[in-house]
């Protein structure tokens, strides 16, 4: 496995392309998962697992993997079903998100493959999981599932979404009244997490599903002689979403004159140094780790006082 993931800290450059590589793999039965690359640290056989009281069923137990101990998910259990039946030699694969690192427990690693995010599509409605869906795809024919990790792991351990006292004075939540932000994340649960943050500081919340819609609806706004920058005090993306990456969206954005001037941070659950380096590259004006309310209020509040209402 050690040479499937070998040139993962080289693909990089696919940010910023709207492109991505998928790292695919099994569960039960010959359904295809996907999870992004840019995500997984590494893959490996499961380790010996030493059991944790009290923790989530959907915890198998944590390992001791260089020097860190890291809590193993049963990745099926947690997408609903009674859990990974063949437990006969598994693989981990270990991902960091939102900062945390954890490990999934999957019966099979297959191989990663490179997309573009156009091939990635919303779950199609009505799909008996797709609760738990971000996005599908299909790679040789075959449909290609990717799991909604962000609601998986809200639900194993719940982030506080409360913002601390102090951040959010009563003047700046007044000011907020007047307000509007624009949110674009493909997770249900991150979207619902942001929009609630947001209203604590006061802001109305538009709230769209992927990069690709957000486009369209800020061109619809110009087309009709608005300005972005007047009816939002600013745009918070997500990076991964389907139809459109963040950065793709992003630089759409500083590409065209008529809306050139939103301000725009990048709200993610990947990690690593790069993505500093690519807010310059496509012009975001900010980069900001999911989910750490205080810190998303506290950009809010920054922009409200940046932007002198009065």
């Amino acid at each position: 496995m050690a040479g499937v993931m070998d040139s993962v800290n080289q693909r990089t450059q696919l940010v910023g392309q709207n492109r991505l590589e998928l790292l695919l793999f099994r569960l039960d039965g010959q359904q295809l998962y996907g999870i992004n690359v840019f995500k997984v640290r590494e893959v490996l056989q499961c380790p010996q697992l030493t059991l944790m009281p009290k923790s989530s069923p959907v915890v198998c137990g944590v390992a001791n993997i260089r020097g860190a101990t890291i809590p193993i998910l049963d990745l099926a259990m947690a997408t609903g079903s009674g859990g990974l039946k063949d437990k006969n030699n598994p693989f981990v694969i270990i991902t960091e998100y939102n900062t945390k690192t954890q490990g999934f427990l999957v019966r099979s690693v297959e191989r990663i493959v490179n997309m573009n995010w156009e091939e990635i599509h919303p779950p199609p409605k009505g799909t008996g999981r797709d609760h738990y869906l971000t996005a599908v795809t299909r790679v040789d024919n075959q449909l290609v599932e990717i799991i909604d990790v962000e609601k998986v792991l809200a639900e194993v351990a719940p982030t506080p979404e409360a913002i601390s006292a102090g951040v959010v004075d009563v003047e700046t939540q007044h000011k907020a009244l007047s307000l509007r932000v624009l949110t674009v994340d493909d997770s249900s649960v991150a979207r619902k997490q942001v929009t609630r943050c947001l209203q604590t500081v006061g802001v109305e919340v538009v709230a769209l599903n992927d990069g690709r819609q957000a486009l369209d609806y800020l061109r619809k706004l110009v087309d009709e002689g608005k300005k972005p920058e007047e009816e939002f005090l600013m745009m918070i993306s997500d990076i991964e979403m389907p139809e459109m990456d963040g950065y793709t969206l992003t630089a759409e954005i500083r590409s065209d004159p008529r809306m050139q001037k939103l301000h725009i941070i990048l709200h993610t659950s990947l990690s690593g140094v790069f993505n500093q380096a690519m807010v310059k590259k496509v012009g975001a004006d900010d980069f900001l780790a999911k989910f750490r309310p205080d810190d998303l209020a506290s950009r809010v509040v920054d922009r409200i006082k940046a932007a002198d209402i009065s």
